[in-house]
């Protein structure tokens, strides 16, 4: 945003000065040629009006001679010409002699008014002396165009010092003003981000920018006070349920294992029924608890080196197999590197194979592949246990939406919110052969 502020100020003023001192600078220099030419004409007439009085009416030369002698010590060059174009007197200076001077003397006395050229740096002017139309001489006099051509050169020197100065102007006050609006504006994202991230006591500044970020800050952290209220009401609910759960399940177990101790034939077989049925009571309530935990994660990702994390993993449950009698697997893949949450995927995949271990009976086995792809990690658990219908498939990665697995039910739920919170995808395949593949594809890491 600073630099498309910035830009479009400076572009917007450049234009103007462009349309404003450029046509004023044109206008001064052409004022100052006109100003320069006039002047010189002017001398020229004073000397054509000395020269008139020597020539048509044959008076001495002293006033003419004066004349060019003040023109010569003034920088100029100066020549009479009398009715035939014969050169009467001049100045030391030949610049007024010989060249485009003959055609200007021919145009005067031919009453014309000829604009002068400018010869080798100097300008030439040439007047009548006497009458337009019946001149008895001419005056033609050269003066340098160093000085014009000074005053042209500071008058473009001091546009185009006006034009940086306010082009410099204009880039120090977009700059100024971009960030007065950008800079809040980058907090106020930051803050957002860091919500996002989970910080719900983060809080936007309310005291800088213009008006509207100020009113969409304080917006924001009354959504932020809003949202961390309900989430802190929900979390206190889930740990009271939690512990009112708890504790008569606790209580319950205690008084089962007591009377099941004496029992005998049917009531000890229904006492064992009901003792699994605590278990059972027990788990969905650590079940619920997770998935809430999950519910709530909202990850700052991080590089994870999946191969790494499979392969420690699969350790970790090498043992637990073992015991089973299922093979657990995990052969080499592709080295990928995941964008993920911090202990995401070692939750996912512990998940993941504790549901195919179960799952799978005894001689079974249990496979974590690595695949790679242009922009995705893709991990695969195979199991060649029993598999999935159709119809649980589509409800699996609900919460108690699968009817025919084992446990609570709440393990894929945990694994879909986990995968998906991290821009991820989840799906369930057949395995070729029998048995449920589950397909992660996981974000790569920017490289």
């Amino acid at each position: 945003m600073t630099r498309r502020i910035t830009w479009t100020l400076l572009v917007l003023t450049a234009v103007l000065l462009v349309l404003a001192v450029v046509p004023l600078a044109v206008s001064l220099t052409a004022r100052e040629r006109v100003a320069f030419r006039d002047n010189q004409r002017a001398a020229t007439r004073v000397i054509a009006a000395a020269a008139e009085e020597h020539l048509s009416d044959h008076g001495p030369p002293a006033a003419m001679r004066n004349e060019l002698a003040a023109a010569a010590r003034s920088g100029d060059c100066a020549a009479v010409y009398d009715a035939s174009g014969r050169l009467v007197a001049g100045t030391p200076c030949a610049a007024a002699q010989g060249g485009e001077t003959g055609e200007l003397v021919r145009k005067v006395l031919a009453g014309h008014e000829p604009a002068g050229p400018e010869d080798e740096g100097r300008l030439l002017t040439a007047e009548p002396a006497g009458e337009i139309h019946r001149p008895v001489g001419a005056v033609v006099l050269a003066r340098s165009a160093t000085a014009l051509h000074a005053r042209v050169t500071a008058i473009w020197g001091w546009s185009a010092a006006i034009g940086v100065a306010g082009l410099a102007a204009s880039v120090f006050l977009s700059a100024r003003l971009a960030r007065w609006v950008s800079r809040p504006l980058s907090t106020l994202d930051s803050t957002a981000r860091r919500l996002g991230e989970g910080a719900l006591d983060e809080r936007a500044d309310v005291d800088g920018g213009p008006p509207e970020v100020r009113r969409l800050a304080a917006t924001l952290n009354t959504m932020a006070a809003r949202t961390e209220a309900l989430v802190h009401g929900h979390r206190a609910v889930i740990a009271d349920v939690s512990h009112q759960l708890r504790t008569p399940l606790t209580a319950l177990r205690l008084r089962l294992d007591v009377l099941s101790a004496g029992a005998e034939g049917d009531t000890a077989a229904e006492l064992a029924a009901a003792q699994q049925e605590v278990a059972r009571l027990s788990r969905l309530v650590d079940g619920l608890l997770a998935v809430a935990r999950a519910e709530q994660a909202t990850p700052r990702p991080g590089a994870v080196r999946v191969g790494e994390v499979v392969a420690e993993r699969v350790a970790a449950w090498s043992p637990v197999a073992e015991e089973r009698g299922v093979r657990l697997a995990a052969p080499p893949g592709p080295a990928s590197t995941a964008a993920l949450g911090a202990g995401h995927l070692e939750q996912i995949l512990d998940n993941l194979i504790a549901n195919a271990v179960e799952a799978v009976p005894g001689g079974g086995s249990v496979t974590v592949a690595l695949r790679g792809a242009r922009d995705s990690c893709s991990v695969r658990v195979i199991d060649d246990g029993p598999g999935m219908s159709d119809e649980a498939k589509e409800v699996a990665f609900r919460r108690f939406g699968n009817a025919e697995a084992r446990g609570t039910g709440l393990g894929l739920a945990i694994v879909h919110r986990l995968v998906t919170v991290n821009g991820g995808t989840a799906r369930l395949e057949d395995t070729p052969g029998g048995g449920l593949t589950v397909v992660l594809d996981l974000p790569l890491w920017p490289h």
